[in-house]
């Protein structure tokens, strides 16, 4: 569509819309979503004999009226309805954009105005009892749906209000659909899922988006069902279903005057006191992995948790950075807490079609000379790893096979 096009679509959409915002300020009640329908129809068809639109056009810009008078995200509600897209991210009310299947693009989508999309903000944050404005500029939060919620004020974001919602699955993707996704090997799930039952403490690294919550989750669910379990996530997004004995804990962010906050630190500290076999931590960010690593140490074996980071070995860096934040501990000492409170690390990466794989499971063996000693187990065969899918293999077999 050209440019002169997109200005008159712009026009019309917002010709409709007000038309319907009018009609229902007019209203002696309350408009069915039929009757507004109605209204839209009513200014299509008067559009439609212009002949300057295709009939999807015409359909698109109804869409986008209706949406704008009557769905709770406005015109990121058609987006957030479609089960192929995974996140939704907006950079201020012209810029929207969406990964689908893998794929970012940018969406057929845009706000009327910078008060539309804050509007939409402060609707989301108002559903938890939140407040989002110029003196709390930042928003994290948790849909109904489950999809977690980042919002940033006008104020810090330069561009406009930022808004990124991160979409899961009605129903939780399981160790079988990640073998079927060329995820994990049938051999490395399998010895995974042996590892979690015998309660070895295991720690999932990746990057932004490579699925550490998903893959925790389906290890999660072999947790055996006789345990009592305690989750702590910055925001609830695990789905534990066969272990009845369970206690979801969620953090809580500050509210007026900075006062009410629950951190994932005083929520670890607090499920000690619950006699839990297992402690899983949905992320680790800061200073509260000095409790997690503690909580490890102390008869708490079988805990699961992740974390941002480039690789295994990376990730043992970070956790070391992490833990100088929360104490001032000689970086000798650190290591081998860490070294006696993780058995196993799991990096996880995508591939470049944008699919999410393990790259490598490694075995935290010991602490030795000042360094924390990691031996790999399974590794994506380094000649197909960043080329194509690959295969995740038992390093033993790549030995032989003389790949390493």
């Amino acid at each position: 569509m050209s440019v002169a096009l997109d200005i008159e679509k712009r026009a019309m959409t917002a010709e409709i819309t007000e038309a319907v915002r009018e009609a229902v300020r007019n209203a002696t009640g309350e408009l069915t979503d039929e009757q507004v329908q109605e209204i839209i129809d009513d200014r299509i068809l008067s559009h439609a004999g212009r002949g300057a639109f295709s009939c999807r056009e015409l359909l698109s810009v109804a869409e986008t009226a209706f949406c704008r008078t009557r769905r709770e995200l406005s015109v990121l509600q058609p987006l957030a309805d479609d089960p192929e897209v995974t996140d939704i991210m907006v950079n201020g009310k012209d810029d929207v954009f969406i990964e689908r299947r893998g794929s970012l693009s940018r969406a057929d989508a845009y706000f009327e105005s910078i008060e539309e999309l804050e509007d939409v903000i402060r609707r989301i944050a108002a559903k938890i009892h939140r407040e989002v404005n110029e003196l709390s500029p930042i928003l994290d939060a948790r849909l109904l749906d489950g999809s977690r919620v980042n919002a940033v004020y006008k104020n810090i974001a330069l561009g406009g209000p930022a808004l990124t919602i991160r979409r899961f699955p009605m129903s939780a993707i399981t160790m079988d659909d990640l073998i079927a996704f060329g995820s994990i090997t049938n051999e490395a799930a399998e010895y995974l899922i042996m590892l979690v039952r015998a309660a070895y403490n295991i720690f999932i690294s990746g990057g932004t988006g490579t699925g550490k919550t998903t893959f925790l989750n389906a290890l999660s669910n072999f947790i055996p069902a006789s345990e009592r379990v305690v989750t702590i996530e910055d925001t609830a997004e695990l789905q534990i279903a066969r272990v009845e004995n369970l206690v979801r804990l969620e953090c809580r962010g500050a509210v007026s005057e900075g006062r009410g906050e629950v951190s994932v630190r005083q929520l670890i500290k607090s499920s000690l006191r619950m006699r839990p076999n297992r402690i899983i931590v949905g992320e680790v960010r800061g200073e509260e992995v000095l409790d997690m690593i503690q909580a490890m140490n102390t008869g708490h074996a079988g805990s699961l948790s992740t974390g941002h980071g480039n690789s295994p070995r990376g990730m043992l860096y970070r956790l070391e950075a992490m833990f100088l934040q929360a104490a001032d501990f000689p970086i000798d000492a650190i290591r081998r807490q860490i070294a006696e409170g993780i058995d196993i690390m799991v990096h996880l990466g995508r591939l470049p079609g944008g699919d999410r794989a393990v790259f490598e499971i490694a075995e935290v063996e010991d602490f030795h000379d000042g360094e924390i000693i990691l031996n790999t187990l399974y590794v994506r065969s380094p000649d197909e790893g960043l080329a194509k899918k690959g295969e995740l293999k038992h390093r033993e077999k790549l030995f032989i096979g003389g790949l390493l």
